[in-house]
């Protein structure tokens, strides 16, 4: 499927595209022909990624500093890309979290993190969404949310919430914007193994083994199977894929949810054979 010009000629941006998930969905997209844009605040990181994957792949790559947070440096970000030719995808990737007891967080760690998820997320979706209409040029949108925004999770609340609205986002506009042209889409990793992430939300290597043992794959997804099911959701072999929000965790969720699921984590063989029922004699 992931023939080398599955791509060809679509002009991709990725937010917080220097580094992580979106330094690796930059490079696997570039491999398959695609123009591509990253942004993110840091443009020493930004040029240097650039510079890396340009030299990699022989792909054209730009790198455009910018604050998803700033409105008015989103618009102007995008308006920058246009001169050229119109996008054709959008990836929000661009991300910001760690651990916390809620209690304790401060209004600017709050805003922070919303700033960034979710209201950095509609910025860039409502940027290009509008000039996608208004020039009734076909667009597709891909979000990158987390496998606990639909039930929530303790201790990385502002997360939890922005990550939430993202997909309300998503879902809505696929039926707003779907008859238009314009296709909206998430996925929802499970642990994956950066350097940014696991720095805030799994500091410690116990934390790490936790979340390992509480998968029924026993590893951590990685960026490689990450950014080719993002190739194949902003490609157009996916074109009748919108408003749906991909899981990609090994089982993860599914393994919490079961009332029993844990069992084959905590049970030793002589457990098992004592459970089993006894014939009436």
């Amino acid at each position: 499927m992931f023939r080398p010009d599955l791509l060809a000629r679509k002009r991709i941006l990725i937010t917080g595209g220097g580094t992580g998930l979106g330094k690796a969905m930059a490079g696997r997209f570039l491999e398959l022909g695609a123009t591509v844009f990253i942004c993110g605040r840091r443009e020493d990181v930004l040029k240097q990624t650039a510079s890396e994957l340009s030299a990699s792949t022989n792909g054209e790559v730009c790198a455009l500093p910018c604050d998803v947070r700033n409105r008015d440096a989103v618009e102007n970000m995008v308006d920058s890309i246009w001169r050229s030719g119109a996008l054709d995808v959008l990836v929000n990737n661009a991300a910001g979290n760690f651990i916390a007891r809620t209690e304790e967080l401060s209004p600017r760690a709050w805003e922070s993190v919303i700033g960034i998820v979710l209201m950095g997320t509609l910025h860039c979706t409502l940027a290009c969404g509008r000039r996608w209409l208004k020039s009734k040029h076909r667009g597709t949108l891909l979000s990158i949310s987390a496998t606990y925004a639909p039930v929530g999770s303790a201790y990385v609340v502002p997360s939890a919430v922005s990550k939430a609205g993202v997909e309300a986002l998503t879902r809505s506009l696929a039926v707003e914007w779907g008859n238009r042209g314009i296709r909206m889409n998430a996925i929802a990793p499970g642990p994956i193994r950066t350097q940014g992430a696991f720095s805030r939300v799994l500091p410690r290597p116990e934390l790490e083994a936790l979340a390992q043992d509480r998968n029924p794959m026993h590893r951590f997804g990685t960026t490689e199977e990450l950014a080719n099911l993002a190739a194949f959701l902003v490609s157009d072999g996916s074109g009748y894929i919108n408003g749906e929000v991909i899981r990609m965790d090994g089982g993860e969720f599914l393994q919490g949810a079961g009332e029993f699921s844990s069992l084959g984590r905590v049970l030793r063989q002589e457990d098992w054979e004592a459970l089993k029922p006894r014939k009436k004699s």
